[in-house]
């Protein structure tokens, strides 16, 4: 008889998120995603003024900082038929991808590393050894013998304390550990040298955005002015710096952040064959070289892929209603029309129907509504997204750099492509994906360089900005690739304010409960099959449910300024 588990929170993650797993004979046979905080943002986008709706949606997140500002004010732009000056679309790709490098080296070092790294092995690691290992898979300057001494001497105060924070809680120990403690130590030191690499990489959104997290959009463009004689503007100084940075973060990725993902995920072979779920794929496309809009310019391309069939890309298209659907069969929410309904986001409602167990309770009653994640479906079908998709659709889109790094690493760990429907290539991606923007960032930078040479020192275009030019009522959608996965803003205004706004997560796709068909999400299928050596023990779980980089802070309670609880959902 099967056993059911629950880790509730699934903690180094962004929001709440429980998982309940059925274990038999120490194998998973199903599994179920609850998303345990209320979703709120697009109930405080009505009313909004469309050209401000882009500073209420960004603090959906601030992991993801500015992702969803710009997909707030891509919106809007959709809507009215904005086109932003080219400069304008560089800046945003600058920012985008010093997002996509902090938010890949967060999600690697510090959210899911300490599932593959043991921290208390690494006090038994040595330095010389350490050191050793580090220089024959990298020439990185600071990994000296002297630097592992000096970080083991740290580990060791550290541990003498007995407080260890987030990491208290750590399946030390566990069996499924399989470093040796020098190479614990290696991986332990790159993750404390991460964190400056995290704090350079991200100016760049607080030179062009005034700051970070959040910084500032602009309808129209951006907001930032370019001369390159002014001291209060973006002029020449400040754009070498930005050079300067993008160079320091193409070197910390390449020597370190790679190096260390293959050296790492070698030593797990058994991890390529767990994890893989879904068999479907879908990515919207981002970082246009041309305008937005222009798919064809995208350096990550737009397509879906359907039982792994490499041979054949499917059309994605953001309008079709009977495509792109959001389900609330198992979600605490209702529709006009029913639960068995779908909606596509520019039809969307947010309607809350809690009808979950008072706490406390030991388990979900997960035949009926399960979760605040609505469930997301193309054309009924299933889709994973994140790094892992859009590598893929990239290397069947014949991308050459995407073939290339993804085949030559594959070659290192001594793996196939067929690897990469797994736990472990989903990590691969992940960082595969960072070295891929660190590249991208000099074609973006030297883009923007290039036409302000020209004399072309555009950031704004303003010929929709007064409302006056509005159209009495209009509606858009934005594509966006997050550093998670496919994220959609659909939003609808009449008389100049905001009648409706939808959001898709990336997270709502991979982390929703399953639809009326009983169909899974890429978390759920993820897991079944997986092995749990220790049920009160489930590192497995946590690698392949941190593998997806979750992030549910989509999710919010609504308290007031003194942190009073707000509002009470009638338990039925």
């Amino acid at each position: 008889m099967a056993k059911r588990i629950v880790i509730d929170p699934v903690t180094r993650i962004e929001g709440h998120l429980r998982i309940e797993a059925d274990i038999e004979n120490n194998i998973i046979t199903d599994a179920f995603s609850s998303g345990t905080m209320i979703r709120g943002i697009e109930l405080i986008a009505k009313g909004r003024d469309p050209r401000d709706i882009w500073a209420y949606v960004s603090r959906v997140c601030g992991v993801c900082t500015s992702i969803h500002g710009m997909a707030g004010v891509r919106v809007i732009e959709n809507a009215m038929d904005v086109r932003i000056p080219p400069n304008a679309e560089q800046v945003r790709n600058l920012m985008q991808g010093a997002l996509y490098i902090q938010d890949h080296l967060f999600h690697f070092y510090t959210l899911q590393a300490f599932d593959w790294v043991d921290i208390m092995s690494a006090l038994k690691g040595d330095p010389k050894e350490a050191a050793d290992i580090a220089a024959s898979i990298s020439t990185w300057p600071k990994n000296s013998e002297g630097e592992f001494k000096l970080m083991l001497e740290k580990l060791k105060t550290f541990a003498a304390t007995g407080k260890l924070g987030f990491l208290a809680n750590g399946y030390w120990g566990h069996s499924a550990y399989k470093l040796s403690p020098s190479v614990n130590l290696m991986a332990v030191t790159h993750y404390f040298q991460t964190f400056e690499e995290m704090r350079d990489v991200v100016r760049i959104q607080a030179l062009f955005g005034g700051k970070n997290p959040h910084p500032n959009y602009l309808m129209g463009g951006m907001g930032c002015a370019v001369n390159i004689d002014d001291p209060a503007a973006i002029n020449l100084e400040r754009l070498s710096w930005v050079a300067n940075i993008i160079q320091r973060a193409q070197l910390f990725v390449s020597q370190v952040f790679v190096p260390d993902a293959i050296a790492i995920l070698s030593q797990y072979p058994e991890w390529t064959k767990i994890g893989g779920g879904l068999r479907n794929y879908i990515s919207y496309g981002d970082f246009p070289m041309g305008n937005y809009g222009e798919t064809e310019t995208y350096k990550i391309p737009r397509g879906i892929i359907l039982d792994r069939n490499l041979n054949k890309i499917e059309d994605f298209d953001p309008e079709s209603l009977d495509g792109l659907q959001e389900f609330v069969a198992h979600s605490w929410y209702d529709y006009t029309q029913g639960k068995d309904a779908g909606l596509h986001p520019s039809e969307g409602e947010t309607i809350i129907n809690y009808t979950g167990p008072t706490p406390p309770y030991k388990h979900l009653d997960t035949n009926k509504s399960y979760s605040w994640i609505k469930t997301p479906r193309y054309k009924g079908i299933a889709m994973e997204t994140g790094p892992l998709a859009r590598m893929i659709i990239g290397y069947a889109k014949g991308n050459e750099d995407v073939k290339n790094i993804i085949d030559t690493s594959l070659n290192k760990m001594g793996y196939k492509f067929e690897d990469m429907y797994s736990t472990v290539g989903r990590v691969l991606a992940r960082v595969l994906e960072a070295k891929l923007v660190t590249d991208w960032m000099n074609d973006f930078y030297f883009s923007l360089l290039g036409n302000i040479k020209k004399g072309d020192y555009r950031m704004f275009n303003g010929d929709k900005w007064e409302p006056d030019s509005w159209p009495e009522k209009a509606s858009g959608y934005s594509l966006t690739e997050a550093p998670r996965g496919s994220l959609a803003h659909y939003a609808s205004f009449e008389n100049k304010r905001i009648t409706n706004y939808q959001m898709i997560m990336p997270t709502t796709w991979n982390g929703s409960p399953r639809d009326a068909k009983g169909q899974h999400s890429a978390f759920e299928a993820s897991l079944i099959g997986t092995p749990v050596s220790n049920p009160n023990l489930p590192l497995e779980i946590l690698r392949t449910i941190h593998s997806f980089d979750p992030c549910l802070a989509c999710a919010v309670h609504l308290y007031d300024e003194k942190g009073t609880y707000m509002h009470n959902i009638d338990v039925k």
